[in-house]
């Protein structure tokens, strides 16, 4: 038993010291995001039923740092501020299937490729979603529409504060994405990586090959598993990672990084609220078979190029004796554990799941 717990801690350890220094760049840049971007520039963008909306929509949301309780009430707000059902929703798609972090830690555990691919694709899916979303025609709004968000604290959007001075934004920016955001999303990284560990120690190398060697099988499971289960964008990359070393096609890894962080109770529940029946069923299919059409042209661009995806997902070794890797590792640690202090609340808002990207 020992054995296997020191087992299961080692391999938690290596993807740790892989991915740290890459998580807390992730987050120093989502700070600074935060810092840059005011708040409602994406409300300014939008509104019309148009190819554009949706468009800005999509973009917006790719690197914007919100985590996945937030976005529910901010695409909300944003249709409640005349913005299409489309570019509601394609921002709702886009927040948090990737986002600054995500992408860094992708970097880390993955390859360039899917590093490029996967904000690509997420981009992709909202705007497929929004677009599709927008030929429905237009309900009046009904009664509970026109309540505000049950969420009240911070994390579900608070009142806007005037325009600080840069120093101050920059900041104030790198304290939510270090201490708020990162408490949100750290304890599901932390998950994610235990996860990753225990998969990596006690799977098989050859399991995915020996039983899920149907490539279409093997994306069809993927999407079965990724569309219930919450998970975020960050949290995922690790599990993946850890997947495609065990056999598992980098296509059938994608349909899980884009279907996990985009679908769930709490997200679809609110979107047939606010959207109706006919956009709630829109908004499933068209992530679920944009994730599986990507998917697919993945596992052939890797063919077609000879790429061996699984060269780049092997631990490197130089991480193991790298002192940064060591330090960005015992830090990380160090500002999660910092949100589990007695006085320390979690930005809960109420929406049906726990704050993360």
């Amino acid at each position: 038993m020992l054995d296997l717990v020191i087992g299961i801690l080692a391999e938690c350890w290596d993807i740790l010291l892989e991915s740290a220094p890459y998580v807390l760049f992730g987050f120093f840049a989502t700070g600074l995001l935060r810092a840059l971007v005011p708040e409602d520039v994406v409300a300014r963008h939008l509104g019309k039923s148009s190819v554009g909306s949706v468009l800005k929509a999509s973009l917006f949301g790719v690197p914007l740092p919100l985590c996945s309780c937030a976005v529910i009430p901010a695409a909300i707000g944003l249709r409640k501020q005349g913005a299409s059902k489309g570019a509601s929703a394609a921002f709702l798609v886009s927040v948090p299937e990737t986002g600054v972090d995500s992408v860094a830690i992708t970097w880390a555990l993955l390859d360039p490729v899917m590093t490029i691919v996967r904000p690509v694709a997420a981009f992709l899916t909202a705007t497929i979603t929004g677009l599709l979303i927008n030929l429905l025609p237009e309900e009046a709004a009904q009664p509970e529409d026109k309540e505000q968000s049950s969420c009240g604290n911070s994390c579900c959007g608070a009142e806007q504060a005037p325009q600080q001075p840069l120093m101050r934004r920059l900041r104030d920016g790198q304290t939510f994405a270090f201490g708020e955001l990162l408490g949100d999303i750290g304890k599901w990284l932390l998950i994610g990586i235990l996860v990753a560990g225990v998969i990596s120690f006690l799977v098989p190398d050859d399991f995915m090959t020996r039983y899920l060697g149907s490539e279409f099988i093997s994306l069809l499971i993927m999407l079965a598993v990724g569309i219930p289960l919450y998970i975020c964008a960050s949290a995922s990359t690790p599990i993946a990672a850890v997947l495609i070393l065990k056999g598992l096609s980098p296509g059938a890894a994608l349909v899980f990084l884009l279907a996990g962080p985009a679908t769930n109770a709490a997200t679809l529940t609110v979107v047939y609220r606010f959207f109706g029946r006919a956009a709630t069923g829109i908004y499933l299919a068209s992530i679920a078979v944009s994730s599986l059409l990507f998917g697919f042209l993945l596992n052939r661009f890797y063919a077609l190029a000879g790429i061996d995806i699984i060269s780049w997902v092997k631990p490197h070794e130089i991480s193991a004796s790298s002192p940064f890797a060591v330090v960005s590792a015992v830090l990380l640690l160090v500002l999660i554990g910092k949100n589990f202090l007695p006085g320390k609340k979690s930005s809960d808002c109420g929406c049906g799941d726990s704050c993360s990207s």
